[in-house]
């Protein structure tokens, strides 16, 4: 700029108009997540929840944030920008009906060095999709412009829920006993953990992403790593609603290993067979490529379960066979028996390519 030119925001990196724009594509899609409770509007200070009109007597809120982590690097690498919005949405709503709540609302904070709309419309898109996979309404968020913060293209997510769950119905743990059985959710691939150890491999190994995969030779292997999480409220709640479970465990960093002990007493620990379910091809390829250790594998990926639910032994196989019917894949997966609080998994030589029988264990 020549002395005496006037200065506008634009010419600092930053477009209004783009903002506007981005806002006024995206209003159908929040109003396309309208629940009970919320109209979804766009363009307020804030967004307002009815929880009365939602159906709640006495309930407590429960809330969650989280974000996508280094998976954004490989959506924004390969141009595969429409699933991580799921991802955003599942680490927060599935960290609620671990508490037993359901999932109300959702925010989003969008946060990039130039607004590029079709890229961010793919994205909240993404968000929304999630949205209505979890039953929560998304009532507004962030769009933050901000030259100089990031390199060209980047962008970075994060996502806030609200839930509420009637007192008498909330999950603490304090219901699980010794000889209850674990039940595990299956995943539908790494979900959102573990991807600066995969973008690790995938540099040090020389991995063709947009080539088939080695394991399935119909999806690319790109397409395989960001194969967006499982949300897995609506298939719970009901039972949570039931009385039916005991605790669940969301499945995320730290693996089964850190996260089942979250949700145990004191003198409880669970024992859980890696026999007991077969080990996805995409878990067996980046163990194979990393010579990962078994044990390493279970506090760093979630090995094909990506929920966990602890149920009493009287009620596992109508529990098992509710979340069949909802659409989960399931399998008894272990036991919670008495000792220091923590989790042990063990499997045979032939789980988990392993050399010999072995175990993990973590006390929390």
């Amino acid at each position: 700029m020549n002395d005496g030119d006037s200065y506008t925001y634009a010419r600092a990196g930053v477009s209004i108009e783009a903002g506007n724009a981005l806002v006024k594509a995206i209003a159908p899609l929040a109003k396309a997540t309208r629940r009970p409770g919320a109209d979804a509007e766009l363009g307020g200070f804030g967004g307002f929840f009815d929880l009365k009109a939602a159906g709640y007597t006495d309930p407590l809120l429960v809330a969650a944030n989280d974000g996508v982590g280094t998976k954004l690097k490989l959506a924004i690498e390969h141009d595969r920008h429409d699933g991580v919005g799921i991802d955003l949405v599942a680490m927060c709503a599935n960290d609620l009906i671990v508490q037993g709540a359901e999932p109300l609302f959702f925010l989003d904070y969008y946060a990039t060095g130039k607004l590029e709309s079709g890229v961010a419309e793919r994205v909240i898109g993404g968000i929304a999709e999630g949205c209505r996979q979890a039953g929560c309404a998304l009532i507004g968020g962030e769009t933050a412009e901000m030259p100089g913060m990031y390199a060209d293209g980047d962008y970075d997510l994060a996502g806030f829920c609200v839930g509420a769950v009637e007192r008498d119905q909330a999950l603490t743990g304090n219901r699980v006993k010794a000889g209850d059985m674990i039940l595990g959710l299956a995943s539908t691939g790494v979900h959102s953990n573990g991807y600066s150890l995969v973008r690790r491999l995938a540099a040090d190994k020389g991995w063709k992403l947009d080539r088939p995969a080695l394991f399935d030779q119909d999806v690319l292997l790109i397409d395989a790593l960001m194969a967006p999480t499982r949300i897995y409220v609506k298939s719970l709640l009901p039972l949570v609603r039931e009385g039916k479970i005991a605790a669940l465990a969301h499945i995320t960093g730290g693996g089964l290993l850190e996260n089942v002990p979250r949700v145990l007493p004191d003198d409880l620990h669970a024992r859980i067979d890696a026999d007991a379910w077969p080990q996805p091809r995409l878990m067996a390829f980046l163990q194979a490529q990393g010579a990962i250790e078994p044990g390493e594998m279970a506090r760093t990926f979630n090995c094909g379960i990506g929920m966990v639910a602890v149920v009493a032994p009287e009620r596992a196989d109508g529990v098992k066979a509710a979340l069949e019917s909802a659409g989960e894949t399931v399998f008894v997966i272990g036991r919670v028996e008495q000792g220091p609080r923590g989790c042990t998994v063990f499997g045979s030589d032939e789980a988990w390519s392993a050399r010999g029988a072995w175990e993990a264990k973590h006390l929390a």
